[in-house]
């Protein structure tokens, strides 16, 4: 098991997020932005720097969250951003010895939820997972905007139509509570965190940790591990139980809401703020693992 993270949310150059890596005392970043500009779409220059800076400091990508059919790519509009982005994303992931790439399944706008638009995204998904596959690399998708997140029959139903090893999940323990489950009629209820990982976990092979809940005057609050609606402690607990040893990535969403350009804080508060998640998210993973341990000698 190791520990990484979204580190853009602890500083946006890569000289900030390798000292935040470093103070945590963990060895991966999550490749997010750096500079304000995703890692797979940064211009060569900048690329050579982050790569030098990385291998200075000892400090590795574990995966790239990349913006492929993301909140931003509606499936209203033609996916070839996205399939630009991969092509782009592959051989940046072969220089750095990256596995995994994060994805998502196209923003449905609300004007066509009610549209059947799982033809058209499982084609442009198998698209995109077709070039990770004969690359040798993993596409996880994670649990967000998009068609194959609107509730865990949608993510299976994805996972059964592109149907590739080069497919699987990175279950993010925060976005049920921010999601409406997008089954029956409408006004539909918000998804249950427990329930969609329940049902999808046999596809997960990577952790996103956030937590929060909705205030009754419907605004999202992101809390500390452990301290929301997100069952964080209840879904890490079965994955522990269930032998996963892979990676648990932070996304704290505190700080700084990193698709909302209009949530800004001071430099220092968002760094101190990753570094108290980090710890926090150790010692919550420490209590649990004991716990399970004093129950294996029972």
């Amino acid at each position: 098991m190791y520990y990484t993270g979204f580190a853009d949310e602890a500083a946006p150059d890569i000289d900030g997020q390798i000292r935040a890596t470093k103070e945590l005392g963990w060895k991966y970043i999550e490749a997010r932005s750096i500079d304000g500009t995703n890692l797979t779409m940064v211009d060569d220059k900048k690329f050579d720097e982050v790569v030098a800076k990385l291998e200075e400091a000892g400090i590795k990508i574990n995966c790239f969250g990349s913006g492929i059919a993301n909140w931003s790519q509606k499936i209203t509009e033609p996916p070839d951003p996205s399939y630009e982005e991969m092509k782009r994303a592959i051989p940046r992931m072969k220089r750095l010895d990256v596995k995994m790439i994060r994805i998502m399944s196209f923003a449905i706008p609300d004007e066509v939820l009610d549209v059947d638009w799982s033809k058209e995204t499982i084609k442009r998904i198998k698209t995109i997972v077709k070039m990770a596959e004969d690359a040798g690399v993993l596409c996880v998708h994670e649990n967000c905007s998009g068609w194959g997140s609107l509730s865990w029959e949608h993510t299976l139903r994805l996972l059964e139509g592109v149907n590739s090893p080069a497919l699987k999940l990175v279950y993010d323990t925060g976005n049920p509570l921010f999601h409406p489950d997008v089954r029956g009629e409408k006004p539909y209820k918000m998804q249950d965190p427990w329930e969609f990982y329940i049902h999808v976990k046999e596809y997960v092979v990577y952790i996103h940790i956030k937590d929060g809940y909705v205030r009754e005057d419907g605004k999202h609050v992101c809390t500390f591990p452990g301290e929301g609606n997100g069952k964080v402690r209840e879904i890490l607990t079965d994955l522990f139980a269930s032998g996963y040893d892979g990676g648990i990535s932070i996304e704290p969403h505190m700080a700084v809401v990193y698709h909302d350009p209009s949530v800004k804080s001071e430099a220092e508060a968002r760094y101190k703020n990753y570094i108290e998640y980090g710890k926090r998210i150790e010692k919550l993973v420490s209590e649990i693992k004991g716990s399970l341990e004093k129950e294996d000698k029972k």
